[in-house]
């Protein structure tokens, strides 16, 4: 028997359902596109809530990041589905022992729904769920197998006439050199988008929709339904308030569009040169780390000091960087130079082995990821964590980056580009345009990202994805040298 806590999920969820065409196939899923009309009830576990949705929110992420970077739909082709979709969201057309259909499906099912309950708390997260999700359905069905799409437009009741010849006929003008087509009769209410740009014939208030121009229904539909159900979602949600389960994850989703979706780093990278050592920080700052850790550097040198939460967020990214507990002790002891041994030791030594997972509890804590330092622990006067294109006014921001990066190819030309990211609070999109643009000289281009088109999440991400940029070019450099003196 179900406890009342997953009664009152399952009863969130289904008020969201609506009518459905029934098919009939060996599959629960015999489309990859889907209109969300039943949500899941059947018993899903906490890990596989969250999993589904975090993996889900990553592509949905991404999606905003595209839009914030005017890619085009192309471009948003190539990045969300063969690069982010691949990896976290994939939709076969075919089975394989590894990933049955119908298990890559329901994943995507099960996703769809939690973000649901995660994005319908307010009218700009519905908004931007909404803008993402059908984003999403539109490049799936452009990409879409020619008779799969058929048959997934048989399954459904789009509410479309077919106009016979005689009217269509009527409309298209004699004179016309092109041969006229099918063309689906609906309200003009349906097809905005289409009559405003006057591509369709209009008559008594219905729009005929030519047969090129037809995906336009099913996407104001995909939109229209998606809409209405989360307002529905909306409505059920406060039964989920005593879930103390549920609640927290939905908060974390919630966040993830402004920061970026929050990625795991745990365990230590082991750099081109080995391990890391602490005689070796100032030029990894130097080279390779975003602005938010290169500023904590920065004033650590200047102050031989940092508050605790710098310490926190700076002391984890080292760790997750490859800095030994050894190392870590020494880096940090000679950072704090203005302090005596036995200060150190009892404010200071403590924290950092706790750390590193040596006291208290003895946790192996994480590395602070972007969606973390962005939305939790605001720093205050004399505070140097947070991250810089959130917590810098826009004079201090564009200093400090041609600061840190003007040696390595950022100039003040790029700075209205940056800073109207900034502005629409697209932060960690900024901070990967910095990336894209300071890395230009290691072959990286304007909309690569991190690799494959993706954007910074995590400043461990950033620095690793700098290392290994510097070790291909450094053995491209070793390479050449070998064939020159062979030759």
């Amino acid at each position: 028997m179900q406890n009342r806590k997953e009664q009152q999920r399952n009863l969130a969820l289904k008020d969201t359902n609506a009518g459905i065409v029934e098919t009939h196939s060996h599959l629960r899923y015999p489309y990859r596109l889907n209109f969300y009309d039943k949500p899941p009830l059947e018993d899903i576990t906490i890990e596989e809530f969250e999993t589904a949705a975090l993996d889900r929110l990553r592509v949905l992420a991404e999606i905003e990041s595209c839009f914030a970077r005017n890619r085009t739909f192309k471009e948003m082709q190539t990045v969300i589905l063969e690069n982010v979709c691949s990896k976290y969201l994939e939709l076969n057309r075919t089975s394989n022992e590894l990933k049955p259909l119908d298990d890559e499906r329901r994943k995507d099912h099960i996703g769809h729904f939690v973000l649901r309950l995660a994005f319908c708390r307010s009218e700009d997260l519905r908004r931007r769920f909404v803008k993402a999700e059908t984003t999403l359905f539109k490049l799936r069905y452009e990409t879409e197998d020619s008779l799969e799409r058929a048959k997934f437009l048989g399954s459904r009741n789009f509410d479309w006439i077919l106009a016979s010849p005689e009217e269509v006929q009527e409309l298209v003008p004699s004179t016309s050199s092109e041969k006229p087509g099918n063309y689906y009769k609906v309200k003009w209410t349906r097809v905005p988008d289409l009559v405003e740009k006057r591509r369709v014939l209009m008559k008594r208030g219905m729009a005929y929709v030519p047969a090129a121009e037809q995906a336009s229904i099913v996407f104001q539909e995909f939109q229209a339904h998606l809409e209405k159900a989360l307002e529905a979602t909306a409505k059920a949600l406060p039964r989920l308030d005593e879930d103390t389960r549920l609640v927290p994850i939905l908060d974390n989703l919630s966040k993830g569009f402004q920061a970026g979706v929050s990625s795991e780093w745990s365990g230590a990278t082991e750099g081109p040169d080995g391990a890391l050592r602490a005689d070796m920080i100032d030029e990894m700052a130097y080279k390779h780390f975003p602005a938010c850790m290169r500023n904590l550097h920065m004033c650590l040198r200047r102050d031989k000091h940092l508050k605790h939460f710098g310490r926190l967020q700076y002391g984890l990214f080292l760790k997750i960087l490859g800095l030994s507990i050894e190392e870590a002790l020494a880096f940090w002891r000679k950072s704090f130079s203005s302090i005596q041994d036995d200060k150190f030791n009892k404010e200071y030594r403590y924290n950092i082995r706790h750390s590193y997972g040596l006291e208290g509890k003895r946790a192996n804590y994480a590395a602070k990821s972007c969606q973390q330092i962005l939305m939790s622990d605001e720093p205050g006067p004399g505070d140097s964590h947070g991250c810089p294109y959130r917590h810098f006014s826009a004079d201090n921001l564009q200093s400090a980056l041609l600061t840190m990066y003007g040696e390595h190819g950022l100039s003040s030309a790029d700075m209205p580009e940056i800073m109207n990211m900034v502005k629409a609070k697209h932060y960690h999109v900024a901070c990967t345009r910095v990336f894209e643009i300071t890395h230009a000289r290691q072959g990286v281009k304007k909309g690569e990202g991190v690799g494959g088109g993706e954007s910074v999440t995590h400043p461990n991400q950033y620095a690793a994805r700098s290392r290994e940029l510097a070790k291909k070019m450094e053995e491209g450099k070793e390479a050449d040298g070998d064939v020159v003196m062979q030759g």
